[in-house]
């Protein structure tokens, strides 16, 4: 990995990405924020209380923000007019958040980034409506830039939005399924990975196609970067599951989520197919009861995570993420010139799977 310290850099670039969003997402919003003229009275008291209050609570947990900075990255490496297009960093961060609001309500996820769920807070039904209002808020970034942005790229885009939600809602679809135990079927290798490309690497792939596409690059590259930033979502993912089953008591504080949380919820995640397929017919039976138990207990938790950890599909799992993205830094690396640009992109790729939080 290089010297490059890419948490800092990621800091260094919040602010920028806070202030951008506020621009499309207000912390209050007034008459105007709407498009057409409302025909009677507004109660933006309540409307600020239902969506902007809870967006921007939800934002102010924190969150790594990198799927922004994955798309500032490619565009400057690509050699695009960041003035034009930066705006667009918004898209995929604002339908990311959106996103992980309802997937805390369809887990019955009690914490989030270490904060109370949002649905914990202001209910199911705010909750689910302001989730749901994040997968169209952002999108007013493309109406915003009509006339400054040739309209067959701006077309591009949010077709690229479209196919990327869907896919989302695909793997979120093979998710749900899998770790209710809803079909009594244990997902194989090549299942999980497609699961985690439309699940986490289509926000990842919707950045960076967009980049590419604001770049005015064609779509044999687009579709080169899409599949970088897929694999870099799957990388991502795979290192997310397998800290929760390594990250101690004083470390969960910084991951900010419960411990053994995935074991609770019956998450199917790489290290747990893989130990499956490895354990003997008695352990491997009661690692999926436990899973399929949903159980709180601590004790039972760790039984779990120490049937996973005799197989060696920790390390096995660590190995699949880095070669993922190895392989599909290759596919890209000629595209980009020699540049500082380029140098921040592969040391970013580098650290979302080597990361400790």
């Amino acid at each position: 990995m290089s010297d490059i310290d890419i948490i800092k850099f990621i800091e260094s670039k919040k602010n920028f990405i806070e202030k951008t969003i506020e621009r499309y997402v207000p912390k209050e919003m007034g008459l105007n924020n709407f498009k057409s003229k409302s025909r009677y009275e507004v109660d933006f008291k309540a409307l600020n209380y239902g969506i902007s209050q809870p967006l921007w609570e939800f934002l102010s947990y924190g969150g790594k923000r990198w799927r922004p900075v994955l798309f500032l990255l490619i565009s400057e490496a690509l050699g695009a007019d960041m003035k034009k297009i930066s705006d667009f960093l918004v898209i995929p961060e604002i339908a990311h958040n959106g996103t992980i609001i309802i997937d805390d309500i369809e887990d019955g996820a009690d914490l989030r980034r270490g904060k109370p769920a949002l649905h914990k807070v202001y209910g199911e039904d705010i909750a689910i409506n302001c989730g749901n209002a994040m997968y169209f808020l952002p999108l007013q970034v493309v109406d915003e830039h009509k006339g400054k942005i040739e309209i067959d790229i701006l077309q591009r885009v949010y077709s690229i939005y479209l196919e990327e939600m869907r896919n989302l809602h695909y793997g979120q679809a093979l998710d749900i399924t899998w770790h209710k135990g809803l079909l009594k079927k244990e997902p194989n290798v090549g299942e999980y990975l497609q699961m985690t490309a439309f699940k986490t690497g289509t926000l990842a792939r919707m950045a960076a196609r967009m980049a590419v596409a604001l770049s005015e690059k064609d779509e044999e590259t687009e579709d080169r970067f899409g599949r970088f930033a897929e694999s870099i979502g799957i990388a991502f993912q795979i290192q997310d599951d397998l800290l929760d089953l390594t990250t101690t008591e004083k470390e969960r504080e910084a991951f900010g989520k419960s411990y053994g949380n995935d074991i609770s919820e019956g998450k199917r995640s790489l290290a747990v197919i893989y130990s499956l397929l490895s354990l003997e017919k008695t352990k491997r039976d009661r690692l999926v009861k436990i899973l399929n138990s949903h159980t709180k207990e601590k004790k039972i938790i760790e039984e779990a995570i120490n049937l996973i950890k005799e197989t060696g599909s920790i390390e096995i799992s660590r190995e699949t993420a880095n070669k993922i993205v190895l392989e599909s830094w290759k596919e890209i690396e000629r595209d980009l010139e020699e540049s500082e640009a380029k140098l921040y992109l592969k040391a970013f790729s580098e650290f979302l799977i080597k990361r400790k939080i």
